[in-house]
């Protein structure tokens, strides 16, 4: 615990922006101002660095490109093998855990240790590991890697401890399960085979042990040849030469004959008393021609044959239909008897598995489901039903139904909340799931102790917005909404409109939600927001249509007499809202600029429509089309139900509607948000800007109006002609290709993308671009090698042009799931351009950061500072900023109780604004008290003057009161609108208010704001304006996602960093209380999904059909080992059927034999050294003591020294006390016999 006390003169050294004269301190034109008075706060910090720890806690989701199936039939859990070496275990719902390989390599096979609570996984890099499962997150015991040979397929007969491995070469080895380490028992290819054959056999594809005799192994090779060896005798029982290649086998329970499933799609049973032939060969999906000959099948890549007592057996295949019927879907046949059916799936069979109630294979197997692995999907089909239904599945396997494109973490909701979704959710569930429960039901979970309601949002590419209980690290599906339903069905277009138009228009960009008073905010891809009510009935509603236009014509700007920006109203400068307030055109107007302007993307339903209970749409607001070009997609926004205000923006400005009244209060260009306090200088265009170009290759760079990358203005900082930044022919050479390549190639390529996929991939030469380089994300402040320019080439130039600048087509809709931009390495170039190419990804935007131009060290932004900087670099190479366009994006928003101004005395309603270019703006709000009032009497809202300035994109905002506590936003209490008249029901709104001066008498009016950027935060004094701490989070990189967050019944700040880096910085000092380098940001998808939430929790798509949820939070850590479902149970093996003594005379029962005199080091040596290399596990004995080291593992070794050695002295002691005792019975039995026979003659013995 420190105390931190700072006595707020103006002048003092902790504050690096100062505050004499900096635009930071508040002032209007950045004039000096006098200071603050001094004042004495005192905030006790309660969080120390021992507070916070990294670690994941589950996973949610699909396991993403799924490679392998096992099952324990005894324990009942499953296993899923990935390409990517995740391995997932499910049992009952809540028994979900991630393993995940340290090689990465993709998982072949699973084998499962039946009931012994261990896992067998073999990874294509050749590499066994055995996976103890007896605690709640497995590790690795052992690992086995092959040097010489690749494994192409394994076998574990039950209850033994030597797996068999086949490998390419057709090699069968032979692995102690107990040590990890190859017996010299090797069954040779050229020993398996007969000596006559001339071609190699192939790899092994199977490997399986007859129920008969466990001592004869089935060996089936690729090329078609079946072997029988007897592992005693080592040789061949019979050797089977087909003409078609093997996929798979399975043997009949009592190991007489067994079936094989072939590539040319066939099914050929054998019996073992005449092996010459098949007496069985079928086509199940091949039908007889014209011309006699059975049409040609695709292969059957998996077989199981299984036995029933109460009916015929079950024979189960994938694959095997006629290639002539092109479009079909992936099938699974299930044969039982003369009854073929096919069950056609969604998504290509990876594997499946017959699940029986015996685990011995000498057993009828009663088979009674069959678990069906998907490229997308786990089913379970019910074979105990005659039309094979699918069992209910419980996990949340269908997030990615549709691909993910925004998330949003809510911790601590209020707790009736999930019920009401999850009744409502239910109304709508799919029905036709079979009666029996889901099969998979093995392990242990109990609720954790410390469980607090948890809601998950997801949006997704087709408009629908899920909702997810999170609680107590589980998911669980409660509701769905389809932002679709508010809009009739686009119309197909032709011609370059249906180039510009979305593949996906609902998409999801972004939601704002309050769970208190239960309103939702949607953004959506075609520049629609929509906004939403909760209500427990139903009702018959007419949506509200609001259209805005928010457009900057930038390119029209040719002198500063003009109106600078400012398209959406006639006189700038005016704060009135009637002055803001644009009066929507009807959407079939024409106006001469041409016949696309003023029309919304999507159409909203006019009629009356009867919506469900659940959220009802009530408002859509859009912005809509100008001079026949899409509008900016949005990129902030903001709802407040107690003011019942939305606030949205882009890269053109801000826009603030009344959602109680619907109207549009503010419609503004963010340059007239400043109004006199504008911090930069913007200089307007040369008129020769139509007649440069830079190598012929894009004329963008020579559109765009000039812009001074100072931080703060002063009399006597130096301005430069336009024309010198105009003219490339002055400026040095690499100033005039980084000017060509104003459009980095990153941004050219995200503004053009077509095509039906999602999926980003850059070319190789683009590829510099996104350089990640050791782990940092860098500016492209950094100088680029030798000074190439940065230019896209080719025929996409002409088309960049035509649309004009700061205008980039309307993209297709990009989910965060399908975003896979990987970030080579690269040592020669430092590239990634900053958090502009990012933000093109979000939002479709054209926008850059201030700080991304920009190589100099952190500097505070003093009077004498700004003009050495302003000097500095404006004879850098970044000078060629200076000629980019103009647009300053709105990045955050954020309503709140605050000051406007300096000399307000009482927190009045405010909204701060944050800009691309580090800008932070206060727009003081009056809103009528009375609730009549409210609903006619309009809103005034005007900008302030109030410019606080940071480093990079701002992203955030928070506010503390003098005691250093949350302030939360007010909110309206939640009440249903539609619901029955009753009298005694208030009809009022009820608004729940936070003040800042309600808590801090002791310390007097005003609040702390909490301000971050992409490289800054801030901590600043209302209303004083004063800045408190400052802290340059990162200068390599920049900030992704920042939050104000409660942490051990405290607040922090929480930044997620594009090198991968999370910390957590105290609050209001700003200390550093954690950096881990978590996550190298490897694709957007990580860096669109990522978000913080309170209880020191954050969630992340770490794959297209998954999410990833982490804690950094000690006290979470401690906890999370009983929150997680326990994997084993102890469970007693089933017994053996006795099979009766005729059975077993006439040699119907299973012969066993002794694989350890087989297969021992005794009998069989040891094998080679150099075939395979013994790797000890993390979790083994071995690891556990190169992993203690220092004082206390010395001492935790001395003392199981002292253990041990004790134990052996009681040994010893209870051996010699044995000994005595033994002693004394042998004395006694000698005297008794020394008496007995001493009167005895010697002819009496």
């Amino acid at each position: 615990m420190k105390k931190f006390r700072k006595v707020l003169d103006g002048l003092t050294t902790s504050s690096p922006g100062g505050t004499m004269g900096s635009p930071s301190s508040g002032s209007a034109a950045g004039t000096p101002t006098a200071a603050p008075t001094p004042k004495e706060i005192d905030i006790q910090e309660t969080l120390v660095s021992e507070n916070f720890q990294m670690c994941k806690t589950v996973r949610h989701g699909f396991p993403y490109q799924p490679t392998a199936l096992a099952f324990d039939p005894v324990q009942k859990i499953l296993a899923i093998g990935s390409r990517t070496g995740g391995v997932r275990i499910l049992g009952r719902p809540g028994v979900d855990c991630y393993c995940q390989h340290e090689s990465g390599s993709a998982v072949l096979q699973l084998q499962f240790l039946i009931n012994e609570g261990a896992l067998v996984t073999a990874c294509a890099d050749d590499t066994l590991h055995l996976w103890n499962l007896r605690q709640r997150r497995p590790a690795v015991l052992h690992s086995l890697k092959f040097n010489r040979e690749r494994i192409t397929f394994c076998h574990l007969p039950f209850q033994s401890k030597w797996l068999y491995v086949g490998t390419e070469r057709g090699n069968t080895h032979i692995v102690n399960i107990e040590s990890f380490i190859l017996s010299g028992y090797v069954i040779m290819w050229n020993k398996a085979i007969e000596l006559s054959t001339k071609t190699h056999p192939g790899p092994v594809v199977h490997l399986s042990d007859c129920p008969k005799d466990e001592g004869k192994l089935l060996i089936g090779f690729e090329s078609g040849m079946i072997v029988q060896w007897d592992l005693r005798g080592k040789k061949a029982d019979f050797r089977i030469c087909y003409d078609e290649a093997i996929h798979s086998a399975g043997w009949h329970h009592e190991g007489k004959q067994f079936m094989c499933s072939h590539s040319d799609g066939s099914l050929s049973m054998w019996n073992l008393r005449n092996t010459l032939k098949p007496f069985q060969v079928t086509f199940p999906h091949g039908k007889i021609q014209k011309d006699g000959r059975k049409e040609s099948c695709k292969p059957i890549l998996k077989v199981e044959y299984k036995t029933s007592r109460s009916s015929e057996p079950f024979v189960i295949f994938s694959g095997g239909l006629s290639y002539d019927k092109a479009g079909r879907r992936p099938t699974l046949t299930i044969m039982h008897g003369k009854a073929i059916t096919v069950l056609e799936m969604d998504y290509p069979i990876v594997e499946f598995m017959a699940l029986c109630e015996t685990p011995y294979n000498n057993e009828v197997q009663e088979p009674y489901a069959v678990v069906v692995l998907l490229e997308k999907d786990l089913i379970v089909v019910d074979l105990t039903q005659s039309n094979y239904p699918v069992c209910e599945n419980p996990y949340p396997m269908d997030i990615h139904e549709s691909p993910v494109t925004c998330t949003a973490y809510f911790a601590d909701c209020p707790p009736n909340l999930i019920p009401i979704l999850y009744s409502i959710g239910a109304k709508h569930k799919k029905t036709g799931f079979s009666q029996k429960e889901w099969p998979i039901a093995g392990g242990l979970w109990t609720l954790g102790c410390n469980t607090y309601p948890e809601i998950i949002l997801t949006g997704h590419a087709d408009g629908s917005i899920k909702f997810w209980d999170a609680s107590a690290i589980t998911l669980q599906m409660l509701y769905k909404l389809k932002t679709s339903k508010a809009f009739e069905k686009p119309k197909p277009v032709e011609g370059r409109a249906a180039d510009l138009m979305e593949e996906d228009p609902f998409a999801v960009q972004m939601v704002s939600w309050c769970p208190q008073s239960r309103i939702l905010c949607v953004v959506g891809i075609s520049a629609h927001i929509i906004l939403y009510r909760f209500s427990k009935y139903d009702s018959n509603t007419q949506i509200t249509s609001l259209e805005v236009r928010l457009q900057c014509e930038s390119e029209d700007v040719i002198s500063p007499s003009d109106n600078e920006n400012n398209p959406c109203f006639s006189e700038s400068g005016s704060n009135s809202p009637q002055t803001h307030h644009h009066h929507p055109a009807s959407p079939g107007s024409k106006t001469p600029e041409g016949n696309k302007d003023t029309i919304p993307c999507l159409k909203v339903k006019e009629r009356m429509v009867r919506v469900p209970p659940g959220y009802q749409a009530e408002l859509v607001i859009q912005l809509l089309w100008v001079d026949g070009e899409p509008p900016q997609q949005i990129t902030s926004l903001d709802i407040n139900s107690a003011y019942g205000l939305l606030a949205f923006g882009n890269c053109n400005g801000l826009a603030v509607v009344d959602c109680l009244q619907k109207t549009i209060l503010l419609c503004m260009s963010t340059l007239d948000l400043y109004g006199g306090a504008d911090p930069y200088q913007r200089l307007t265009r040369s008129p020769r800007r139509n007649r440069q170009s830079t190598s012929g290759l894009t004329e963008l760079s020579d559109n765009q109006q000039s812009i001074d990358m100072e931080r703060s203005k002063s009399p006597t900082s130096v301005h430069y002609p336009t024309s010198l930044h105009n003219d490339p022919r002055v400026l040095p050479e690499p100033v005039a290709s980084l000017r060509a390549s104003h459009c980095s190639p990153v941004f050219y390529l995200l503004d053009n993308v077509k095509g039906p996929g999602r999926k980003l991939s850059l070319p190789t030469d683009l590829k510099t671009d996104l350089d990640h380089v050791n782990g940092h994300c860098t500016s492209p402040t950094s100088q680029p090698s030798a000074g190439k320019p940065r230019v896209p080439m080719g025929p996409e130039g002409p088309r960049l042009t035509r649309r004009g600048p700061g205008r980039p087509p309307f993209r297709k809709a990009q989910s965060a799931a399908c975003m896979e931009i990987s970030l080579p390495v690269s040592h020669t170039e430092v590239g990634y351009a900053s958090r502009r190419a990012m933000l093109q990804q979000f939002h479709g935007v054209t926008m850059y950061s201030h700080d991304e131009h920009h190589s100099t060290p952190p500097y505070s932004w003093t009077d004498k500072e700004s003009r050495e900087n302003s000097f500095s670099r404006s004879r850098s190479s970044s000078v060629s900023s200076i000629d980019r366009d103009t647009k300053e994006a709105i990045t955050t928003l954020q309503f709140g109780e605050s000051y406007g101004r300096k000399n307000d005395a009482l927190p009045n309603p405010c909204l701060w604004v944050g800009t691309s270019l580090g800008v932070a703006l206060v727009i003081p709000m009056s809103i009528p008290a009375d609730h009549e009032e409210r609903m006619e009497v309009p809103v005034t809202m005007g900008p302030s003057g109030t410019v606080l300035m940071l480093k990079g994109s701002v992203l955030r905002f928070g506010f503390l009161d003098c005691m250093g506590s949350l302030i939360q936003s007010p909110y309206e209490v939640w009440r249903d609108l539609n619901g029955p008249e009753d009298p005694d029901r208030v009809r009022k709104r009820k608004l729940v208010h936070f003040s800042p001066s309600s808590s801090q008498d002791s310390c007097g009016e005003g609040h702390l704001a909490v301000v971050c950027s992409e490289r800054q935060a801030k901590v600043i004094l209302m209303p004083s304006q004063s800045v408190l701490f400052v802290h340059n989070i990162t200068e390599s990189s920049f900030v992704l996602r920042a939050d104000v967050v409660s942490v051990s019944n405290s607040v922090c700040l929480a930044c997620f960093c594009a090198n991968g880096h999370i910390m957590t910085l105290s609050l209001p000092s700003l200390r550093p209380l954690m950096d881990v380098n978590y996550l190298p940001l490897t694709d957007m998808r990580i860096a669109r999904t990522f978000c913080f939430t309170n209880g020191g929790q954050a969630l992340y798509l770490s794959s297209p059909t998954e999410i990833q949820r982490i804690t950094y939070s000690q006290e979470m850590c401690d906890n999370l080992q009983e929150m997680l479902g326990e994997l084993f149970t102890p469970i007693e093996t089933p017994e053996a059927q006795n099979r009766g003594f005729l059975k077993g005379f006439f040699g119907g029962n299973s012969h066993n034999f002794d694989r350890e005199e087989l297969f021992g080091e005794a009998s069989a040596g040891k094998a080679s050294r150099s075939l395979a290399q013994h790797i000890p596990g993390q979790a083994g004995m071995e690891g556990m003591k190169v992993a203690a080291s220092g004082v206390v593992g010395d001492l935790a070794r001395a003392r199981i020294a002292l253990d041990e050695r004790g134990q052996r002295l009681g040994e010893l002691e209870d051996r010699t006390a044995l000994m005595m005792n033994s002693a004394d019975v042998f004395s006694k039995h000698a005297h008794e016999l020394m008496l007995k026979c001493k009167d005895k003659k010697w002819y009496q013995f």
